[in-house]
């Protein structure tokens, strides 16, 4: 079950030290209100908006804050309607990237996401072109300082899929339906995630060995992970983790 993965380096992270809190926030709060509105501010029976809440409390987001959004969504309160639209595209060296957004005004993003493959050396697709590489999947990522061996043991009692080892953390992957049950049975046996999430995984990747190309990848990749209505953003490149390391720097 265990091995090395490249998950960390195909699903693109700057870093929390490298995001605006405020952007941050507003991200999670734009989800929260979509779900909220599509499937009721019932965190019991909305397992989205259930999702999205420990994912905005992991955050620090403030539990007023997330209540509000809620009301919002619900239409307690007055608030803007976003649009949940998925984007699919090729970044330089064939890289395959699906971007997801939220946003109140379709052709405005729409046109926003075009420029920004093209002006980076990417290419716009049709839907479905791309999708088929990723699957998704829950994402569960703990610190190295606990066991595999408990880790495993947990975690496939509670319905996982996978263990793996990317370096600097453990990866769980569970079937989207059994991402909060692997959750909880974790944290109950004194192993809190730090991250735990639904994440789209590449099936295939796309090796990157020279820095130009990377830095060119990288470069498309944080320019879409900049503009506002993107939720969510993954890419299947494989660049190996000191290249990585080197680039991030």
């Amino acid at each position: 079950m265990s091995g090395h993965s490249k998950w960390a380096t195909t699903k693109y992270r700057k870093g929390a030290q490298d995001k605006a809190r405020s952007k941050l926030f507003a991200k999670l709060i734009r989800q929260i209100e979509v779900a909220a509105r599509e499937g009721g501010g019932d965190l019991n029976a909305n397992a989205t908006l259930r999702t999205m809440y420990q994912k905005a409390r992991d955050a620090s987001v403030p539990l007023d804050t997330i209540e509000r959004a809620i009301k919002r969504g619900t239409g307690e309160l007055e608030g803007t309607r976003y649009e949940a639209v998925t984007y699919e595209g090729y970044a330089p060296g064939g890289v395959a990237v699906i971007v997801e957004v939220l946003t109140d005004n379709r052709n405005r993003t729409s046109a926003d996401i075009r420029n920004l493959f093209s002006r980076n050396g990417g290419s716009l697709a049709e839907p479905g072109s791309v999708a088929w590489q990723f699957e998704r999947k829950g994402v569960i990522a703990l610190p190295k300082s606990f066991q595999e061996d408990r880790i495993l043991e947990v975690a496939m009692e509670a319905g996982a899929e996978n263990l793996t080892d990317e370096g600097d953390r453990w990866v769980v992957t569970t079937a989207p339906s059994d991402l909060g049950a692997v959750r909880a049975a974790l944290e109950g046996a004194g192993m809190s995630p730090e991250s735990a999430e639904l994440s789209l995984v590449p099936s295939t990747t796309v090796p990157i060995t020279e820095d130009a190309e990377a830095r060119k990848v990288l470069r498309l990749i944080e320019a879409m992970d900049e503009q506002d209505d993107v939720q969510a953003l993954y890419a299947n490149y494989d660049i190996p983790d000191a290249m990585l390391a080197g680039l991030l720097s």
